[in-house]
């Protein structure tokens, strides 16, 4: 999609903020194939930040850590798991809790704007503090 893309971003000098996770650069047990897609996803990013320069196109991705969304649910939690997992989310999140959308959507907003103009490659921890401590 983001080569399909790159003649429409190429005219209008655009960039691609790809949404990854904590789980892109860090392990996490019983989520193998989620981990190995998110750190596919952030070496994509870093590798057509390279590609893309030349054309004036910015890459860079964000890496939520457990935010209050649906994912979960529609992986199969049931409604009392997905609160039990929330509430271990505050222990597992050093600030104590889950991060909300509009925290990542904020983020998201800077780095496609031109305040970023000089950030391509990069790939954004916004986690509670989550990829400092040890899985758990």
């Amino acid at each position: 999609m983001m080569n399909k893309c790159v003649p429409h971003l190429e005219k209008v000098k655009g960039n691609i903020v790809n949404v990854s996770s904590v789980t892109g650069p860090r392990a996490f047990p019983n989520v193998l194939a989620y981990c190995v897609s998110k750190a596919g996803v952030d070496q994509l990013t870093r590798c057509s930040a390279l590609e893309l320069a030349p054309k004036g196109i910015r890459v860079n991705a964000v890496n939520p850590g457990v935010v209050v969304t649906n994912l979960h649910k529609r992986s199969g939690m049931d409604e009392e798991e997905y609160e039990n997992f929330l509430e271990h989310s505050k222990n597992t999140h050093p600030i104590g809790r889950a991060g909300k959308p509009e925290e990542v959507a904020e983020l998201i907003y800077f780095l496609a704007s031109e305040k970023a103009a000089w950030i391509t490659g990069a790939t954004y921890e916004i986690d509670g503090g989550r990829a400092q401590t040890c899985a758990r």
